[in-house]
């Protein structure tokens, strides 16, 4: 790590090093000035390859999306990473992992979890700020930086494939949440239909858009700035909208195994949705509008999706706790799933 640092111009002996962070992709780390002064601590992160195959394509993706914003919101804070010493976006170490570096903003929180339809209200609308300052930029400039990410229809087919694959052990272990995804299909194809009739346009969206996705001023719990970019690339305005709704609707996180915790918060619900319209409602189109009820039913399905796939497939891509953790969380989304199409 010290010569990472020092590939930025810094000197690794000025600054206390801690992790911090939940996140299960990159790891991310705090340096902190070791003696108070008036110059900076800084943000590090190793980027994960092996989920980010491509880590060019981030850098070139945020460094059109800053410079259009210094140009045309100038007011907007985006936050955008350090160049190295030698004016490079990211620094490899001598396993392959791109390292990158930003600058630390004090006075500020994360947090995990939406207590309020305030907290709610505010994380949508920086989301959807976001959107909207990037809405007329040039979006063939950009490049998926994690391919078919929110296809319905390709994760489908991906838990169709696992299913082909699985031990008997697992399918009989899973065979409730299969038949309930199999029976969910419907979708799958009202998915189809949406994209194939063109109703949606296709934007510069976040694609991640959890809470702990957006930097809150500590003390006034404003929204500063709009964090992890990584997935900045062109997508549907229901990709953003709909892990909203997948994230903030329900009190309990993906890991809870308590079912009988998840339900639907219509507080949460109506305030998300009035802090993104807030910000979008003269952007979306009336047929896009029509979509909002399927957004997140949609992402909470893909979730399910990709927990129960992962089951299926041995446990190979989320990192698990104890046995059996990718099925309780299929169980927990496939549950919401069916709260949400109950309530919306």
């Amino acid at each position: 790590m010290d010569t990472i640092i020092q590939s930025f111009g810094l000197s690794p002996s000025d600054f206390s090093v801690e992790k911090i962070g939940t996140g299960h992709i990159h790891q991310t780390f705090k340096l902190a000035r070791k003696i108070s002064s008036d110059q900076e601590s800084f943000i590090l992160q190793r980027v994960n390859k092996n989920v980010f195959t491509k880590p060019d394509i981030i850098a070139s993706n945020l460094k059109f999306a800053f410079d259009y914003l210094n140009k045309n919101f100038p007011g907007y804070y985006f936050l955008r990473s350090i160049p190295s010493l030698d004016k490079s976006e990211m620094v490899y170490d001598n396993e392959g992992f791109p390292w990158r570096l930003f600058p630390y903003k004090g006075n500020t929180i994360t947090i995990d979890q939406v207590d309020n339809a305030a907290e709610a209200f505010s994380a949508a609308e920086g989301f959807a700020q976001l959107t909207r300052c990037l809405d007329k930029i040039e979006i063939e400039k950009f490049n998926e930086t994690i391919p078919q990410f929110h296809d319905l229809s390709w994760r489908y087919q991906q838990f169709v494939d696992a299913l082909a694959r699985a031990s008997a052990e697992r399918r009989q272990r899973a065979d409730d949440y299969i038949g309930i995804c199999q029976q969910s299909y419907s979708l799958v194809e009202t998915y189809e239909k949406l994209i194939a009739s063109g109703s949606l346009r296709k934007r510069i969206t976040h694609n991640d858009t959890k809470i702990n996705n957006i930097l809150f001023d500590s003390e006034s719990r404003r929204v500063v700035c709009v964090i992890d970019l990584d997935t900045l690339m062109p997508g549907y305005f229901i990709y953003d909208l709909g892990d909203m709704v997948r994230t903030f609707v329900s009190p309990v996180s993906e890991e809870e195994s308590d079912f009988s915790k998840i339900v639907f918060r219509k507080e949460i619900y109506d305030a998300l949705l009035s802090g993104y319209l807030s910000q979008l409602k003269d952007v979306l189109s009336e047929e896009e509008k029509s979509a909002i009820p399927f957004a997140g039913k949609m992402v909470t399905f893909i979730m399910a999706l990709r927990f129960l796939a992962d089951y299926l497939n041995g446990d190979i891509y989320y990192h698990i706790t104890y046995p059996g953790q990718n099925l309780v969380r299929a169980g927990n989304q496939l549950t919401f799933l069916k709260k949400l199409e109950k309530c919306i």
